[in-house]
């Protein structure tokens, strides 16, 4: 089966457990199709590059899987109609990355929050 990276931005006024709950559904979609979800991560709320549905904030999920083209579609499609997805991206890659992604290193490099004080004289 091949493998895809599907990242979705959820409304701003969601709480974390409605956050997780839709990530849950995507996965659930996944599991029907035989298909393996091999990394989940949140990346939190984040500010959008311009407003969405009066929204300027959103909750940032990406879960990486190898399942079916069929499963992609059926995701595409819950997350159309689904009023609580704001966007949603999925691609299909060669392999999967091993380890945190690039935004949750990032985070890590930052030491959670705010800049980088190291670099300061």
């Amino acid at each position: 089966m091949p493998f895809y990276e599907h990242v979705f931005i959820a409304r701003q006024d969601l709480s974390q457990a409605q956050v997780d709950a839709l990530a849950e559904t995507v996965t659930n979609v996944i599991g029907e199709f035989k298909g393996t979800v091999h990394k989940t991560e949140t990346w939190g709320l984040k500010q959008l590059a311009y407003k969405i549905q009066k929204n300027r904030k959103g909750h940032y999920v990406m879960l990486s899987a190898e399942v079916s083209g069929e499963a992609i579609a059926e995701i595409e499609r819950q997350a159309a109609i689904n009023e609580d997805i704001l966007r949603w991206l999925t691609i299909r890659v060669d392999e999967l990355e091993k380890g945190p992604s690039v935004m949750m290193r990032k985070q890590e490099r930052r030491g959670g929050r705010g800049r980088d004080r190291d670099s300061e004289d």
